[in-house]
């Protein structure tokens, strides 16, 4: 089952939390876990993840603000400060002391994991370990955000049905190599009925901007303060080049490493049994190392 929680975030914002329970115990005192998902993606995009992780663990999936069913924060003059990262990592932060999930390990996606791992070098006191899934810590620089404007603009939107959105950006989108089921299933799933057809559950401005923060700005000197066990996992064909992943698990003190072949930045979707193989061990032996 899975159980809405809502949390107040930074400013005031209501965010919904989602917990995976095996059964609808009050309390449950197993070790917690926070899963973050990327830019545009919504809690239930950890489904998967946790349909295992809550085998063994207390597990929480958190939309974030702007995101899935949490409430957006106000745009205009103020959207910089509603969507930067001072904002999201508070959240977050907010999350595991109002859900009692400390000391939590930390699973985040994308944009999520690079809160994660703000998160972890802010707050050490309420991190126990730390998950990054294919996240740069170095700057993309303006032309990747205009690339990106570009790219929202060429949406056909509204999509007729969900399943033509799933086609369209699992195949038809020109930013699609080739046929990509992971991705048209993680855009599928954050699109919803509107009154002439398919759209995104977010603002596609908001999301520009809320992606400035990792787009101008580099994030190594935070990455090198993070003390608790990381695990850095790429997809192979993912966003973040093996050369930078490594250089991330050396900048880390207690870094690890593991890459999974035939994924992209979608990785938990793409290949979820290699995902559980990556996870799990690292996982596991953070487990051993608590009991």
């Amino acid at each position: 089952m899975v159980q809405r929680v809502d949390v107040t975030g930074a400013g005031g914002v209501r965010l919904a939390a989602w917990e995976f329970r095996e059964t609808a115990a009050e309390a449950d005192p197993r070790p917690g876990v926070l899963l973050l998902h990327g830019l545009m993606g919504r809690a239930f995009h950890w489904s998967g993840t946790a349909r295992w992780l809550r085998e063994s663990r207390r597990v929480v999936a958190l939309d974030q603000r702007g995101h899935g069913q949490s409430d957006r924060p106000p745009g205009g003059p103020e959207a910089h400060t509603s969507f930067g990262r001072e904002a999201f990592v508070a959240d977050a932060e907010a999350a595991v002391e109002q859900l009692g999930l400390a000391p939590v390990t930390l699973i985040g996606h994308s944009m999520g994991a690079l809160t994660a791992w703000q998160l972890a070098a802010r707050r050490p006191d309420l991190v126990e370990a730390l998950v990054i899934c294919d996240m740069r810590a170095s700057a993309l620089g303006a032309a990747s955000q205009q690339e990106w404007e570009d790219w929202f603009h060429r949406w056909p939107l509204p999509f007729p049905t969900q399943d033509a959105a799933r086609r369209w950006f699992g195949e038809d989108d020109p930013r699609v190599e080739r046929p990509d089921p992971g991705r048209g299933a993680f855009f599928a799933e954050v699109m919803h009925e509107a009154p002439d057809g398919w759209r995104p559950l977010f603002s596609r401005r908001e999301m520009l901007t809320a992606r400035e923060t990792w787009v101008h700005d580099a994030h190594w000197e935070e990455l090198a303060k993070v003390r608790c066990p990381t695990l850095v996992v790429r997809g192979l064909d993912g966003e973040l080049g093996r050369a930078e992943a490594q250089e991330m698990v050396r900048v880390l003190p207690a870094g690890q490493y593991a890459e999974i072949p035939d994924a992209g930045h979608y990785l938990h979707y793409d290949q979820p049994t290699a995902w559980r193989a990556a996870l799990e061990p690292f996982l596991d032996g953070i487990k051993a190392e608590a009991s």
